[in-house]
């Protein structure tokens, strides 16, 4: 009391002059008696005034009576009140003095709450939000700066205190900041020379903690007896400080939000802080309407876990546990306010679902965190409620931003997982059509896979497969009737632009009408069979350009096969498998996964089995590491982990599946062995094959799988340290004596006697020599017994002497080779010959004949040669001397009568011959060549082929001369032949045994455009994945010379000068109009793979080698020159051709702009908007310097010859000038007619375009229609049909129907930008 006298009234009026915004000095003398009061004075205060604050406590005489009996001034109590409150806001301020500040504040509150408050003055607003927002000023937010600094160089500084001491607060860095870490630092170095570094203990938090808790208590005590009816700002300002006060420590156990009256009981401050926003929301704070929207509009942001500002983007919070759990807390408390006002807080749940959806950020982990804060709310909803935002919901499914529809598909997912709403719950008949889970997922969720956005497109194909796990009934029931064939279907898309700028949404209702969109906006109306239709998009799909799309179409295969909805058919899993070898490595892995999930649910399926060996055994090959590993894993998993004892007859479904697979690897999957054997090299490399399972193994030999076993054995014998070789001679022999043996297991059994050969003795070697011998004499042997038979007969021979092993070579194998010769000879020489022919013997024969001559080439002499050469011609004289001449072919002879198959034989047969014998090569490779030409048997012409390409691997000079006439076939009639040679000829050039020379590139490029599609395809993989790794120049140093070769023009001095015959430039040639869509395909092709640098080098390449050729009239302007001339024009306008860096928009795809960027994908885009600008300065230059000039002098030429191609060369300025069109004349300084002439073209085209919409928008007998899309719904027998009726948007003048214009708004519904009218278009085909 008695520094209350003393206090001077010309301070206390500073103090409220000044409106306790800034902090007054005090004298020194009384400064420090307040300040040793300490404490226990406020507490004692407290107390006291407490007790008059009580509603409970009746007073024999007010505080106020008391107050002035004593003479305290009430505004110099305030004033002290504010010195104590203001010292305490300061950062600099230590402990005591933010204690000592929120006691006073509490005092301020209390006194404020006791009734008389404002007769007697104690009201100010700002001292009112300036106590009541004290906490966020005397909590420490950092300890030190030091540690500051630390915790950025550990990555800690985003959202995490450094005291371990205090709980975490909502502190996090905004996702778009643009100061770097260095900077960072530097500024914290000078905060560490300007401030002292502030340290608090453990005792110091608890007492501050103690203060606020009591500032919070009293805030509650005075919104329990304070109006602030007529006070929308201090009303506000509690709201905003109760939300924050929301994360200020963690709460042990559950809120329950029933009402309270005695404040004392609740135990932690965000417990406090939901009753005081609960307080706020009674009527005795104003209009309830107004305090729901403020609550929910606050509680947006704990939902959305973002720190909204006061202005600006809100920021993203780190979803720690502590955030998480504040975000539960507040829909609880959302849905409790909901369930305590019913019908006065549904319109603002509304709101709060829709701005929750409108601000949602396009990161999975807030999406997925979000959709389940839509379900929740939503489950507080009646049913007619619920649908009314089902209907927004949809709406809202067709926006333009990206992230709104991708947001979408979430929520739909979370609504799948509740109950579905029963239709006689609604009370709005036309709104039941949305509550059915069959409208959720075929006009929301299935909708969305032909969104412009592949993101969107992959995570509507992804949950569609999620939606089958699900255990409700009709959630399954609409997904398979989406591609039942029972049904027809209307479907509407919508597809938008993102919108890429911020605007802070005020929190009212967000309206979205149904004619939403951007002005690209595509409209697809379609009436087809949803089965087949529907399924065939999701196999293109499978099929699309982005990586995430394909991923998300596998994962919908997979699920639609698991739960037969779609037939097991092997066009359906063949598009598994071909996405094994997907040239995106996530994608393979994912195929990968996809096929091993099918097998586990599938595994008695045979079709499933193939397909999942189609995709698994060639992936051991492939280029990717982590590939290989998984198809190596999984080969393990399945194939060799489950080879266990076979003891009787019982098999578990595993190890069914083991030999069932190893079954098809025998049978209808052989051409799968190369890559099986390559992973078993991989394996035996890791010690897989133990003896145990060599035993397993082995005793399987018997069962009626023998076939699987003996194919693991034969991959496994060569690597295994001991073998139980009494058990596999006893096979041995069984399988000679027996005469039905399967093929397949003939050849494993032999593979495996021949890797045993070593561990033999003599004795039981010679026995299986003569064995092996005996066989093939018999020539029963089918020819792919009689290969590995003769692959084992050399194994048996081979010794470390190699004069030995030759010998024992020339003795058997030329053994076989006489008894073939003599064979022929009967056949060929004997007058009977004839009579005693048998197709089947005479090519086992000659198959024969081939394998062991390979192995004895000294025993093969001329006779032999002209046998095998007369099984190709006649039967003449000739083997008594005459030569078959080089310059004929082998059908010009004299035809005999010996099948074709046997002919296609004796071709093998004689190439086999050739490989060993130089000399014959040089007399058959005319032969051969001439063969190509002019035979007519298609299996004789693809066995030459094959010779001819396998003698280039062994004599490259001598082939290398007749490259060209094998190239030929790749224009040959059959499409066999076709194939075949590309494979070859690939092989050859991967090799390096072949060089692109001469027009060797030009035959490839003519197969880019083959009638079929698959040799289309694989020339394109060829080309792609196969050659140009090897040479990257490859496609750039042959394109100008493409333009002439495929034109045949032969008039400019350098390209198109290679030799060839007429009937090869007439067989390859592309001339003409007809051909023109051939030509320009193979352009693209060409100019889709150049790199930047390439583009820009073959355009100036394109300036000197051909147009200036024109200009200085080097080449004629005859008609094959104005051919020319206009296909060069028409290539520089390719889209093609324009530089990636310029024609890409930084940042991404064209609507796949991320919402929220980090700091690298800033970086990245601001590195990419430098680099655009860069490149299009130069590639200016040069136009200007390189080709205006060579523009103007052509222009000149054309105008003067009167030449049509003066039309390509506008087009061509047209098409290159729309990035300039407000720089014509300077690209033009020399012409500047030339430059009007270009404005002129560029303004026409904008008209042409604007003209092209309009008639896409309107119908074809100019009747105007309604810009709605009218939706009807029938509903009967709980089933939903709807059926969209979509009008082009074209309204006339004075038309009583028109787009409605969304105005802005507040908490309400967050709306859009009025569409353009003109924006949508008809597409009927897939994009």
């Amino acid at each position: 009391h008695g520094c209350m006298v003393l206090l001077l009234l010309t301070w206390v009026d500073a103090v409220w002059d000044l409106e306790f915004t800034e902090r007054t000095p005090l004298d020194e003398i009384i400064a420090e008696e307040l300040a040793g009061s300490g404490d226990q004075a406020f507490r004692t205060l407290y107390q006291c005034l407490l007790d008059h604050a009580s509603v409970y406590h009746v007073a024999l005489q007010s505080i106020w009576a008391i107050l002035g009996e004593n003479e305290v001034s009430i505004e110099g109590l305030v004033a002290v009140l504010s010195f104590f409150v203001l010292a305490g806001k300061a950062k600099a301020a230590n402990v005591q003095q933010r204690v000592s500040g929120l006691h006073a504040a509490s005092l301020y509150l209390l006194l404020l709450g006791i009734p008389g408050s404002i007769a007697n003055k104690v009201f100010h607003e700002v001292f009112l939000d300036t106590c009541s927002d004290l906490t966020s000023h005397c909590w420490p937010q950092d300890c030190g700066k030091k540690r500051k600094k630390d915790g950025l160089k550990s990555s800690q500084a985003e959202g995490k205190r450094s005291k371990p001491q205090r709980p975490d607060t909502p502190e996090v860095k905004s996702w778009k900041s643009e100061i770097t870490q260095t900077q960072l630092e530097m500024e914290v170095d000078e905060d560490e020379e300007e401030e002292e570094p502030l340290h608090f203990s453990g005792h110091d938090l608890t007492k501050i903690r103690d203060a606020v808790v009591l500032l919070v208590q009293s805030l509650l005590r005075l919104l329990q007896t304070f109006s602030l009816k007529d006070r929308p700002q201090s009303a506000s300002n509690c709201t905003r400080i109760f939300s924050k006060l929301l994360y200020f420590e963690p709460v042990i156990g559950e809120i329950t939000f029933a009402a309270r009256k005695d404040i004392t009981k609740l135990r932690s401050v965000p417990e406090m802080s939901f009753y005081g926003l609960q307080l706020l929301c009674s009527p005795t704070h104003g209009d309830q309407k107004d305090s729901l929207r403020r609550v929910f509009h606050q509680l947006l942001y704990v939902i959305l876990m973002m720190n909204k500002g006061k202005r600006g983007k809100p920021s993203l919070l780190v979803p720690s546990q502590a955030i998480l759990s504040t975000r539960d807390q507040a829909i609880h408390f959302v849905c409790h306010l909901v369930d305590e006002l019913k019908e006065l807080a549904l319109p603002f749940l509304h709101i709060l679902l829709q701005h929750i959806c409108f601000q949602m950020v396009e990161k999975s982990e807030f999406r997925s965190h979000g959709a389940q804060a839509v379900g929740m709310l939503t489950s507080q909803m009646a049913s007619t409620d619920y649908a009314c935002f089902i209907k927004w919901l949809f709406n809202y499914s067709r926006h333009s931003k990206m992230v709104c529809r991708l947001f979408s598909v979430d929520v739909v997912m979370v609504l799948l997982e509740q109950p579905e709403r029963r239709l006689e719950e609604c009370q709005d008949p036309e709104l039941t059509c949305f509550l059915p889970h069959k409208f959720l997922i075929q006009s929301l969720l299935f909708a969305r896979r032909m969104d412009d956005s592949p993101t969107v497109q992959g995570h509507a194909l992804a949950c569609l497969a999620q939606c089958l796990e699900l255990p409700s009934f009709n959630v399954t029931r609409a997904v398979h009737n989406l591609f039942s064939a029972s049904e027809k279907m209307h479907t509407m898309e919508f597809s938008q632009q993102s919108q890429k700028t911020y605007r802070s949404l005020p929190f009212r209702t967000v309206e979205i009408s149904a004619a939403d969109g951007s002005d690209c906006d595509d409209v697809l109306l379609y009436i087809f069979d949803a089965a087949k239709e529907n399924l065939a998009l999701l196999l293109r799909r499978v099929k699309d350009v982005k990586t995430n799309v394909r991923k998300s179409a596998l994962q919908a295969l997979v699920g639609l096969l698991k739960h037969n909805v779609i037939p097991m058919s092997w066009e359906n899993l063949a598009t598994l498998s071909e996405r094994c070898r997907d040239p995106a490595v996530s994608v393979k892995k994912k195929a990968l996964q996809c096929l091993g999930e099918l097998l586990t649910a599938k595994p008695e399926c045979s079709v499933v089995q193939k397909a999942w060996l189609q995709g698994v055994v060639p992936a051991v090959v492939d280029s990717e590491n982590s590939v290989q590993d998984k198809a190596l894993e999984a080969l393990d998993q399945v194939l060799l982990s489950q080879v266990k004892p076979y003891a009787s007859r019982y098999l578990d479904a595993s190890q069914r599946l083991t030999w069932d697979l190893l079954g098809l690897l025998c049978h209808d999957c052989q051409h799968l062995g190369r890559y099986f054997s390559r992973a078993f090299t991989i394996w035996s490399k890791q010690n897989k094959f133990t003896q145990t399972f060599i035993t397993n193994l082995i005793s399987h030999t018997e069962a009626d799988h023998a076939a699987g076993a003996w194919l693991l054995l034969s991959k496994v014998v060569a690597s295994s340290p001991r073998l139980p070789y009494g058990k596999i001679l006893d096979a041995w022999d069984s399988m000679v004596s027996s005469k039905d043996v399967n093929v397949t297991t003939c050849c494993h059994i032999l593979c495996v006697m021949g890797d045993i050969a070593a561990h033999l003795n003599e004795d039981t070697k010679d026995r299986i020599v003569n064995d092996l011998m005996s066989w093939l004499k018999t020539f029963t042997l089918s020819l792919e017994v009689i290969c590995a038979a003769v692959e084992t007969l050399c194994q048996y021979g081979r010794s470390e002497n190699i004069k030995e092993t030759q010998a024992f070579l020339n003795h058997h194998c030329g053994e076989l080779v006489s008894v073939c010769e003599a064979y022929l000879a009967g056949i060929i020489l004997s007058e009977n010959g004839a009579q005693n022919f048998n197709e089947e013997l005479m090519v086992k024969h000659l198959h024969t004949l081939g394998v062991a001559s390979l192995n004895c080439p000294a025993k093969v002499g001329k006779r032999t040669v002209l046998l095998v050469e007369s099984v190709l011609t006649t039967h003449s004289d000739k083997l008594c001397g005459d030569e078959l001449p080089a310059s004929l072919p082998l059908s010009q002879f004299k035809a005999n009568s010996l099948p074709t198959r046997v002919r296609a034989h004796g071709v093998i047969a004689l190439g086999k011959l050739c490989l060993q014998h130089e000399d014959l090569v040089q007399k058959y490779l005319p032969v051969f060549a001439r063969e190509l030409e002019v035979g007519t048997e298609v299996a004789v012409r693809n066995n030459v082929v094959v010779i001819m390409c396998d003698l280039c691997v062994r004599y490259t000079n001598i082939v290398d001369h007749y490259i060209p006439n094998i190239s030929a076939c790749l224009r040959d009639n059959e499409a066999v032949i076709r194939e075949q040679t590309l494979i070859m000829l690939t092989n050859l050039l991967q090799e390096e045994f072949v060089k692109w020379k001469g027009s060797l590139f030009f035959r490839f490029m003519v197969a880019l455009v083959d009638p079929v599609p698959a040799i289309a395809s694989l020339c394109e993989y060829c080309l792609v994945h196969l050659l140009l790794k090897k040479n990257s120049e490859m496609f750039s140093q042959h394109f100008i010379e493409c333009i002439f070769h495929f034109n045949s023009y032969n008039k400019h001095k350098s390209y198109n000068k290679f030799p060839q015959s007429e009937r090869e430039k007439a067989q390859f040639s592309l001339k003409g109009a007809q051909h023109r869509e051939k030509r320009f395909r193979i352009y693209r092709f060409l100019l889709e793979h150049f790199t930047d640098t390439q583009r820009f080098n073959i355009s100036l390449k394109i300036n000197q080698t051909v147009l200036a050729c024109f200009a200085d009239k080097e080449l004629p302007l005859d008609a094959d020159g104005a051919e020319i001339l206009s296909e060069t024009f028409n290539i520089l306008s390719l889209k093609e051709m324009k530089l990636q860096a310029i024609s890409t928009p930084a940042g991404g795809a064209s609507g796949e702009e991320p919402e929220e960027e980090n700091m690298a994908t800033m970086a990245k885009v601001v590195l990419q908007a430098a680099q655009k600008k860069v490149v299009s300065q130069v590639q200016k230059k040069a136009f200007i310097e390189n080709t205006v000039p060579l523009i103007i002098s052509l222009k000149s030429l054309l105008e003067q010859k009167r030449s049509p191609v003066l039309r390509e060369l506008m087009s061509y300025l047209q098409v290159t000038m729309q990035d300039y069109r407000n720089k014509v004349k300077d690209f033009f300084p020399g012409d500047e007619q030339l430059a009007v002439e270009v404005e002129f073209a560029l303004k026409m085209a904008d008209k042409e375009k604007e003209m092209e919409k309009q008639m896409d928008n309107c119908s074809l007998t100019g009747e105007a229609m309604a810009p709605t899309a009218q939706v009807t719904l029938h509903s009967q027998d709980s089933k939903v049909e709807m059926v969209i009726l979509l009008f082009p948007q074209c309204s006339v003048q004075g038309s009583p129907i028109r787009s409605r214009p969304l105005l802005p708004f507040n908490f309400a519904t967050p709306q859009l930008p009025r569409p353009n009218p003109m924006s949508a278009r008809l597409v009927y085909t897939d994009r």
